[in-house]
């Protein structure tokens, strides 16, 4: 007899505790869940974790996921009257940190809302009543009375190109949202036990902050700035107080040798011009897919030596173009231009900012320096859409496969070739992964595709990392799995693994139909299926997606699957 098992709804509990004078913890504790988005598993449970700061004015730094919205409405309210909120900090615009901000605006209609310039783009996008707004950055103060000034720190890719950090010189604690985080639920507010926490800090770690070594770095070299940090009150899990010093040695110390290793782009632009960082976010975005670090500076504040050291050692160059009245960023783009190689690859794009420089002056003077292209020149016509930032996107991606390429090719010839052409005597069949989410539509050929579940009818797909559709195949999103027939599949596989300009329209000159879930049914496909992205597992290089199947037809019922055999392992 087969047990039925009952749906256990997961526990969610809030926490709150006064963590220095006129201070107060909010702490939303998730206890059961297994997996972070699409970034990795958990082992034990998480927090999100917000801040109240009452001084003549009260502040609220970050709220909670949605999951928490009554616990975390209802428990704000028992503490503070909303309508008395001046400030609310946003520092940085994942959901699990911001998701509520829009309810908390709705009860402090009064609040002015402090982000990064980039952060309050995307908040306008997910905030549907005008709301007071500022932007801040490093060095930028505000007093709110007895004694608590609140300094920004700029801390972009830690681990968004939005983040920053606030510092409140009078109880000298640093709010750092992602940054010296973990991924552990527990009722201890502080890091009081060490060795329940360590494992947990290092993955947390090596998963989000790892790849950003540098950005950590310049991050806390401004943190060093501040003088004594008592508390590290953080986004997720326990804050640091305990064990403060000893887990910050850990990230410098992780981080320096990190640094020294990592494949590194430069990603220079004049920040707060035109639609200069929201563009630059979803370059970085892409190019970190491909396992690439990203090192961003701002061409109008940044010293020329600094420009020049990061410009000499990245292997990739990005541009995006300044307005032609800036004389720091012409200088600066200058001293770029005195140290690139043509080992390394560049890629520009414009800002939309009413006064770019010209595109192609600058492009010409990389060409004649031997300096290949990494995505052609992205050229902005008109207010960036969904679709624009997509194009953005593959563009990064595309410019750091190009440079992991050498690599890679590299680590495959030195597998053992016996064990590779065992491998590769695992037969699979041939699918194509289609998708469309608003303005944004992709598609890949996949192989590797299993049934996994009979109830309900479910099958998992091996996705890479460094994949542009991977943006549409988060968990919760629909896509379709068209199936290829033996003997018809040719010209849809030549034709999906064309490798096209970034933003290129896929599906053109292709037969499709529009699934009930949005998606392009390919019409040539021996099947297809509508299917539903569930849960999701990382594995090295790839993730193992697990999908269920909502919907799904055969055109040719004595039709074969196409079948792709292999004789070597270590490529599709």
């Amino acid at each position: 007899m087969v047990a039925i098992s009952e749906k256990v709804q997961p526990r969610l509990t809030i926490q709150t505790v006064e963590i220095a004078p006129n201070t107060t913890a909010i702490r939303s504790l998730d206890w059961d869940r297994d997996r972070f988005d699409i970034e990795f598993g958990l082992q034990n449970g998480t927090t999100y974790n917000s801040y109240l700061i009452r001084g003549e004015q009260t502040v609220l730094i970050d709220t909670s996921h949605q999951k928490f919205r009554h616990l975390y409405l209802e428990t704000l309210k028992g503490i503070v009257n909303p309508k008395t909120i001046d400030y609310i900090i946003v520092s940085h615009t994942e959901p699990d940190h911001s998701g509520l901000v829009e309810d908390v605006l709705q009860l402090a209609p009064r609040a002015t809302v402090l982000a990064s310039k980039v952060a309050l783009q995307f908040l306008e996008g997910l905030v549907h009543d005008p709301f007071s707004k500022r932007i801040v950055k490093s060095g930028d103060r505000i007093d709110i009375g007895k004694g608590h000034e609140i300094e920004f720190v700029s801390a972009p890719n830690l681990h968004w190109p939005d983040t920053i950090f606030s510092f409140d010189r009078q109880t000298q604690i640093l709010y750092t949202c992602d940054a010296f985080g973990m991924h552990f639920c527990d009722n201890r507010t502080f890091d009081e036990d060490l060795e329940a926490i360590e494992a947990d800090f290092r993955f947390y770690y090596d998963c989000l902050m790892g790849p950003n070594a540098r950005s950590l770095l310049n991050a806390m070299k401004r943190m060093g700035e501040l003088g004594k940090i008592k508390i590290i009150a953080n986004g997720h899990g326990p804050l640091l107080h305990h064990n403060l010093d000893l887990l910050t040695e850990c990230y410098q110390n992780w981080s320096q040798k990190q640094a020294i290793a990592e494949t590194v782009v430069g990603l220079f632009y004049v920040s707060e011009y035109g639609y200069s960082d929201r563009l630059a976010m979803a370059i970085s975005e892409g190019i970190q897919k491909a396992g690439v670090g990203v090192e961003v500076i701002d061409l109008n504040t940044a010293e020329l030596q600094e420009i020049q050291e990061l410009a000499g050692r990245a292997s990739g160059i990005i541009i995006g173009m300044p307005p032609t009245t800036s004389i720091a960023a012409q200088a600066g783009m200058s001293s770029l231009l005195s140290v690139a190689k043509n080992k390394q690859v560049v890629g520009l794009f414009e800002c939309y900012g009413g006064d770019d420089e010209p595109i192609d002056t600058l492009r010409r003077k990389f060409i004649d320096l031997g300096v290949k292209e990494g995505f052609p020149a992205i050229r902005i016509k008109e207010v960036p859409s969904a679709s624009t930032y997509q194009l953005c996107g593959e563009a990064g991606t595309d410019l750091g496969q190009l440079i992991m390429r050498e690599r890679n090719i590299k680590q495959i010839k030195s597998l053992d070739v016996n064990m590779e052409k065992a491998l590769g005597r695992i037969s699979s069949g041939l699918y194509i992964v289609t998708a469309k989410k608003g303005d944004m539509s992709g598609a890949m050929i996949a192989s590797w595709v299993t049934q996994a579940s009979l109830q309900p009818l479910g099958f998992t797909i091996a996705v890479a990392k460094d994949r542009a559709i991977d943006n549409l195949l988060q968990l919760g999103d629909r896509f379709v799995l068209n199936v290829l027939e033996e003997g018809n599949y040719q010209d849809l596989k030549k034709h999906f693994l064309k490798r096209l300009h970034p933003g290129a329209d896929r599906f053109a000159g292709v037969k499709t139909q529009t699934a009930k879930n949005g998606s392009p049914i390919l019409t040539d496909a021996l099947a297809y299926m509508e299917c539903e992205v569930v849960t999701s597992m990382e594995c090295s290089d790839h993730w193992i997606l697990y999908c269920t199947v909502e919907d799904g037809r055969v055109s040719k019922p004595d039709g074969i699957t196409a079948v792709r055999h292999r004789k070597v392992g270590n490529y599709y």
